[in-house]
């Protein structure tokens, strides 16, 4: 079957709603980078702790799996304009609050829980207004171009947030991520006022309601792990890049975002689609592979190579998003990407704790190692599970594309 045209990037642009929602996330990303970069420098030079660094920075995402089992109902049953400046306005509160001085570690690390509990219903809200925006068909390239554009900018707060926590402080660099995330909630009030998805009130039985139902089918329960544990555990690699090496750490970062740019742009808008179902367990598998050598503690350029090709195996969650998305009803699709966003930062804080804790008993470099093979293990348990019960491998799209991580 030929591939069917998509839309240019270009066309994206011209599509109302699209801009404002694509530019309040762009500053959202670079406050989240600033911030987590800060709050894990400040954290590693009180306690020297690893475990403490990783949790400071991947922690909010603990918080994620409780977001999910109570309030993700709220995702198709809230309006998205007034939902998603509201979000942009408490980070900004809180990651002010971070900044106040003398404020002791353990408060520091309640409050960005706090962060992350708040945080479960950005997803869903996000994701399923752009399948409103820009309707099933748009998504993939859409949200290729949302994981271009995070990819940049984790490119250029790493790299300026590296330079100005050295220059400056992490706290000043707090606040500058305060004022991002403010500058968010203004740009997410020029969407325009839209009613919610679904009719009734966010509630715990709602939430758990959708939550049975989209886990009631086992091609979405493959599709689910195979979004959340992998790159998870990959992620639980990036957790320690402060601990690894704490002066060049934001060069490591700004590495991972480039090669993950790499990757989106490549299965995004350079594959064809008939391709893209093929790539996704090779994709996952180096993803993990370079983190294999790390605890040789090689130099540091070719520590910065592995963790940019590794990072391009991220594309492989646009793979699994756009099966998702094809295999989900309408009134579901803010949810059903909420459960997905939800669930994966979890599973990154989840990763975060065991790399640290791991780290702790070793060394930064070993748990790094340890985290790839444990990637790769889960990677070939889900491809060889997936296999048995359906003839197309199950972690695969069933037809021409499924949406990314």
């Amino acid at each position: 079957m030929p591939d069917t045209p998509r839309r240019t990037y270009a066309d994206l642009f011209r599509t109302p709603e699209f801009s404002p929602l694509f530019l309040s996330s762009s500053a959202s990303i670079a406050a989240q980078t600033v911030s987590g970069l800060a709050l894990g420098t400040l954290v590693f030079r009180a306690t020297d702790s690893p475990l403490l660094s990783a949790v400071s920075m991947f922690g909010p995402a603990l918080a994620q799996v409780l977001g999910a089992t109570f309030f993700l109902s709220g995702a198709d049953r809230l309006p998205p304009r007034a939902t998603l400046a509201g979000l942009s306005l408490s980070f900004a509160a809180a990651t002010a609050a971070l900044a106040l001085p003398g404020l002791p570690v353990w408060a520091m690390l309640l409050i960005v829980l706090v962060e992350g509990l708040i945080a479960s219903l950005g997803g869903g809200v996000r994701w399923g207004l752009l399948t409103e925006i820009l309707a099933k068909d748009g998504y993939l390239t859409g949200r290729s171009l949302f994981n271009m554009m995070s990819g940049l900018m984790q490119i250029a707060g790493y790299a300026a947030g590296g330079v100005l926590v050295t220059l400056l402080s992490p706290r000043l660099c707090l606040l500058l991520a305060a004022a991002l995330y403010g500058t968010s909630a203004a740009l997410a009030l020029r969407l325009a006022r839209r009613p919610p998805r679904v009719s009734g009130r966010p509630s715990v039985t709602a939430t758990w309601r959708a939550n049975a139902r989209l886990w009631s089918a086992r091609p979405r329960r493959h599709v689910y792990l195979a979004l959340w544990i992998p790159n998870g555990l990959v992620v639980g690699c990036e957790s320690l890049f402060v601990s690894y090496d704490p002066r060049a750490a934001g060069t490591l970062f700004a590495c991972g975002a480039l090669g993950m740019l790499a990757g989106d742009v490549t299965i995004g808008r350079l594959l064809p689609a008939r391709l893209r179902p093929r790539l996704g367990i090779p994709l996952q598998a180096l993803l993990a592979a370079p983190y294999l050598v790390l605890f040789l503690r090689p130099p540091l350029p070719v520590t910065a190579v592995l963790i940019a090709l590794a990072s391009v195996g991220f594309g492989a969650s646009l793979v699994q998003q756009e099966r998702l998305v094809a295999l989900t009803p309408d009134e579901l699709s803010g949810h059903a990407l909420g459960l997905h966003s939800a669930g994966m930062l979890t599973m990154q804080g989840v990763a975060a704790v065991l790399a640290g804790t791991v780290a702790q008993f070793s060394s930064p470099a070993t748990a790094m190692s340890v985290m790839a093979l444990a990637s790769l293990a889960v990677t070939l348990t889900l491809t060889l599970a997936s296999r048995r019960d359906a003839p197309d491998g199950g972690l695969l799209p069933t037809r021409a594309a499924v949406p990314s991580a």
